[in-house]
């Protein structure tokens, strides 16, 4: 019996689409279609069942359709083991997005019990050589694909740390101001430092026992100064031996937000950073499929996969040996692709989907492979 997939998704008035709606089964997605017909919106809109802010970390506002502006909104119908939900992400007229959970208000964090997605898209082929923030959100939505908590623990880290910089900027010296949002950021940093390294050992086990056609990456998690330490008091006394260091910098140096996720091409030796492209993006498909083999484990289902235009960067042996993963998974995979022939080595494994633009609305058209 098939773990998790959506059935149905209803969108309306959401980026290029005014409207469209596919019935599905719980095999992958095949989208082809040109370059600007909608593909990467499509597929957006199914990021927003998860908790967040999707695959483009976009405002509400930035996901309505122009020129109306009238607003957008996402139905999916999704199966959960023996469950089924109606899920709704709704915005109206640019506000913040509503959530709504067989019809009644629900939180992201309720989106994170129902709806475990993982993406992989073009703009993180650069995430081993770029910035460590992306690194963290990659390292974090895994994370929180394992622990739904974890979202709330980094909200709270987030909220009190805002208030520390506050103080700090405003070059406030007596230690009782900083001493209860201390206090939470500790609390709130331990959780989120333990859940990290509980995801990475999850990765590691997933990637040591299976057998697969990409490369296994080595993770480590480091600080970008220091060590982080490792309990809450450990981290509150940190932050309170920092505040001298913080006030000159006017923002806190340490903590759970200064993490770095370290990868290691396994078989060469070879840090991700120095990698080649191509190899990099290997590393980055083998994790995604490792976090779907832990899930699919310890959870009884594989979380759906976003897999953005995955098929033109993969040469035909490694294309034809990711969709063979995705199907021994019975993951429900939505891959984005140019042409058709993209797709040929799936055949009817999987449902085949045609994205098209005319004067900048996009349509939707399910066609047999």
């Amino acid at each position: 019996m098939p773990g998790l997939y959506l059935s149905e998704l209803t969108l309306s008035h959401f980026r290029s689409h005014k409207s469209g709606r596919l019935n599905l089964d719980a095999r992958p997605v095949a989208i082809h279609g040109p370059n600007g017909a909608g593909k990467t919106n499509l597929i957006e809109a199914v990021s927003l069942l998860s908790p967040g802010r999707g695959l483009r970390r976009a405002a509400a506002q930035d996901m309505a359709r122009r020129p109306e502006a009238l607003g957008w909104k996402i139905t999916g119908i999704v199966h959960l083991l023996t469950r089924v939900h109606e899920v709704e992400i709704l915005s109206q007229e640019g506000a913040a997005r509503q959530v709504r959970v067989d019809g009644k208000s629900a939180t992201q964090l309720a989106l994170g019990r129902i709806a475990r997605v993982l993406w992989l898209i073009p703009a993180m082929d650069r995430l081993w050589i770029e910035g460590a923030e992306g690194r963290r959100r990659f390292l974090d939505r895994m994370t929180m694909s394992f622990l739904p908590d974890h979202g709330d623990a980094a909200l709270a880290y987030e909220k009190a740390m805002r208030e520390r910089n506050r103080l700090l900027k405003d070059q406030v010296r007596d230690g009782h101001w900083y001493m209860a949002l201390e206090r939470q950021m500790a609390e709130a940093g331990a959780q989120i430092h333990a859940n990290r390294k509980h995801a990475l050992a999850l990765i590691a086990g997933a990637q040591m026992q299976a057998e697969t056609a990409f490369p296994a990456a080595e993770l480590d998690l480091i600080q970008t100064e220091g060590e982080m330490p490792e309990g809450a008091d450990d981290l509150r006394e940190a932050l309170a031996e920092s505040r001298f260091r913080d006030l000159i910098a006017g923002r806190t140096l340490v903590g759970p937000h200064r993490a770095d996720l370290y990868g290691v091409y396994a078989a060469k030796g070879v840090p991700a950073a120095d990698c080649s492209t191509g190899e990099q993006k290997a590393l980055l498909v083998s994790l995604i499929l490792a976090n779907a083999r832990a899930l699919a484990r310890d959870y009884g289902a594989p979380p759906i996969l976003l897999l953005d235009e995955v098929a033109a960067h993969l040469d035909a042996t490694r294309r034809a040996a990711l969709y063979d993963e995705i199907c021994a998974l019975e993951a429900q995979a939505w891959m984005t692709g140019t042409g058709p022939e993209l797709f040929t080595e799936l055949g009817p494994r999987a449902q085949h989907v045609h994205v098209t633009d005319t004067d900048g609305t996009s349509r939707i058209t399910a066609e047999a492979p």
